[in-house]
């Protein structure tokens, strides 16, 4: 029996030690120049120029993440009228009026605990058990999504599952969702927390996270 779901992204379903979940964002702004498409419930990083941009790397990468990306709000400079989306197609896509800001809601507690399903069988619950408290990274689709949805493909990489420190992710727990435990097929919704988060480091930024003019 396959599983539901699967690939939707890190989902944000509560915070460490059961504190409560209100779903709280902090806005950012986007450059109105931004060509990178950045789905909800993807992986996004800040940038030298204070804008957010997509995640480091495919593999959601090491830059500090700021958190994942819950929707947008624009001027459409062609219908002269405030637009919301789940996502930023990119500036290629949309007539944005540059005269306002493209602003982005964006999930950012550094306690923030996400779901996101795997990307291959994991075997058994067993073997996931042992998963617990190990480090990954997302499948190579921290970047792409759905045009028709507005969200996210990433996927938890069973492949990268390991204990070295520098993976994006830290896998904490398993999700109970019936109609998803088929374990032998993609799809078991684990728990987990960005590992290096930014508003959670030392330092502002990395060699990865820059502007726009030099790209990720």
């Amino acid at each position: 029996m396959a599983n539901e779901s699967s690939a939707y992204g890190l989902r944000p379903i509560g915070l460490v030690g059961a504190g409560a979940n209100t779903t709280g964002t902090t806005s950012y702004e986007i450059a109105s120049n931004n060509t990178n498409a950045i789905y909800q419930h993807s992986i996004c990083v800040a940038t030298t120029a204070g804008t957010i941009d997509q995640a480091g790397a495919t593999s959601g990468g090491t830059t500090p993440a700021l958190g994942v990306l819950m929707g947008v709000y624009y001027q459409d400079a062609t219908q002269k009228q405030p637009v919301w989306l789940n996502y930023w197609p990119g500036s290629g896509s949309v007539s944005v009026d540059t005269n306002y800001p493209v602003t982005a809601f964006v999930a950012d507690n550094p306690n923030q605990l996400f779901q996101v399903a795997t990307d291959a069988t994991i075997t058994d619950r067993a073997t996931a058990l042992t998963a617990i408290f190990a480090n990954t990274s997302l499948g190579t689709s921290a970047r792409t999504g759905s045009t028709d949805t507005g969200r996210s493909n990433s996927g938890l990489s069973v492949s990268a599952i390991n204990t070295t420190a520098t993976l994006p992710l830290r896998i904490v727990g398993i999700a109970d969702e019936p109609a998803n435990s088929d374990y032998t097929a993609a799809g078991i919704p684990m728990i987990v927390r960005l590992n290096a988060h930014f508003n959670a480091t030392a330092s502002r930024f990395d060699s990865q996270s820059t502007s726009l003019t030099t790209g990720l």
